[in-house]
């Protein structure tokens, strides 16, 4: 491992290039420490502490959006950009084709369709939140003026902050969105650290031990399953064609476990978040019966344990209809035989495509579980240690792990790389 690190920094052009993308990290924290006036900042930590999913939003954008900073909302305009061009591949066929098809310049087209929807996006994010943020009494004395020119400068900031993730990714090592959102996540560990010391006590040192060995645990599982993968071995004819032969070869067809990421907690956490607020909304109404409902109904979702029953089967319900959405077995199994290719003991087309419909609904299971784990694990970690401080951020670790592993296997090839040319 030792010699690996000095290994990076001998080589000259790797060097540069982790250098080049500290320096833009550095201007994306300094952009996102630039906060907006009028902002009453207690209310606002409060309003984030109280509600999941502008926490998660807050996670996404790197801790821009609990300071109203230039960058509040971070890349996640972007991230939602990116995610309906994914729904929208499996209803028009033109963009599927586009994006499968015609290979780097159809890539090129499809990133410039979410480069294009992105702006928009985030200027009507940004008008809700501050739309929200205003309700709540956190944002005072804004003017239409004001409020237009904080929309603007919020959606520049995404776009300032996506053509960052761009630059990055250029480099070779790693995602670009991925390793902002990775920086933001790290930034907030100070943060985490002074309050954990605010309510240190050494009377409950066994309950600190627990978490910490909680914490360990949680790692330990995000590595293991965001590696797991199941392999299906492929072998290929032989084929002649032009007096030569080909196939007779073998290979692997690799599915993870985890194919869906944080994608389905986005959506769980989007559709629990809509009777809350309607509940809210409609508990201010002059009808009594109406604002009764209202409140008991948001009451019952407040209550710890029903958020995170209801989160929980929304995550594994999504996880499913994700993975139904990005993996098609049937076109699997038709590209498969177009190219020659079949599973052993698997008699090619439809039976193949029943197979791997069996097998990923397996592995879906698992991953779907572990999500709703991930997504819930803040409750769990304060349930046990009974400390309203302490909380494993499941889905951060999630994100820190993966963008850890990326870079890793990143760099990796590129001494791999080095070492064959000086060989």
């Amino acid at each position: 491992m030792r010699e690996t690190f000095w290994n990076i920094f001998r080589i000259a052009e790797l060097r540069n290039k982790i250098f080049f993308i500290f320096g833009l990290l550095v201007v994306y924290r300094i952009f996102a420490n630039i906060p907006l006036p009028g902002v009453d900042v207690l209310a606002l930590r409060k309003l984030f502490e109280s509600n999941a999913f502008l926490g998660l939003l807050n996670v996404f954008s790197g801790g821009g959006l609990s300071k109203i900073s230039i960058v509040l909302l971070g890349v996640a305009p972007y991230i939602t950009a990116s995610i309906i061009m994914q729904l929208l591949t499996t209803i028009v066929p033109s963009l599927e084709r586009i994006s499968k098809e015609e290979g780097e310049k159809g890539r090129q087209k499809f990133n410039m369709w979410t480069r294009w929807i992105t702006p928009p996006l985030a200027a009507l994010q940004s008008f809700s939140m501050l739309s929200l943020l205003r309700s709540q009494n956190i944002l005072n004395n804004v003017t239409p003026f004001n409020m237009a020119v904080i929309i603007i400068s919020a959606t520049a900031g995404t776009i300032f902050l996506m053509w960052l993730g761009e630059l990055i990714t250029e480099k070779g090592l790693g995602n670009g969105v991925s390793v902002i959102i990775f920086a933001g996540i790290i930034s907030g560990l100070p943060i985490g650290v002074s309050r954990f010391l605010s309510v240190w006590d050494p009377a409950q040192i066994f309950t600190y031990l627990v978490f910490v060995l909680l914490a360990a645990v949680t790692i330990a599982g995000v590595i293991f399953i965001n590696e797991g993968q199941r392999t299906i071995p492929v072998a290929y004819a032989k084929r002649a064609r032009g007096g030569q032969v080909y196939g007779d070869s073998t290979t692997h067809l690799p599915l993870r476990v985890n194919q869906a990421g944080v994608i389905p907690i986005i959506f769980a956490v989007s559709l629990i978040l809509i009777p809350t607020m309607a509940a809210n909304f409609f508990a201010q109404s002059s009808n009594a019966k109406i604002a009764s409902f209202a409140m008991t109904l948001s009451a019952w979702l407040q209550d710890q344990w029903v958020y995170g029953s209801i989160y929980f089967v929304l995550v594994v319900l999504f996880t499913y209809f994700y993975i139904a959405v990005v993996f098609d077995p049937l076109k699997i199994a038709e590209n498969l035989q177009k190219q020659g290719g079949y599973i052993p003991g698997i008699r090619p087309g439809t039976a193949t495509a029943q197979y791997l419909h069996h097998i990923i609904n397996r592995i879906t299971l698992a991953g779907a579980f572990f999500l709703g784990v991930i997504a819930v694990l803040p409750f769990i970690a304060q349930g046990i240690t009974g400390v309203q401080a302490l909380s494993i951020g499941g889905v951060s670790i999630l994100i820190v792990v993966s963008v850890v592993l990326e870079t890793v296997k990143h760099i990796q090839s590129q001494l791999s790389m080095r070492s064959y040319e000086t060989f």
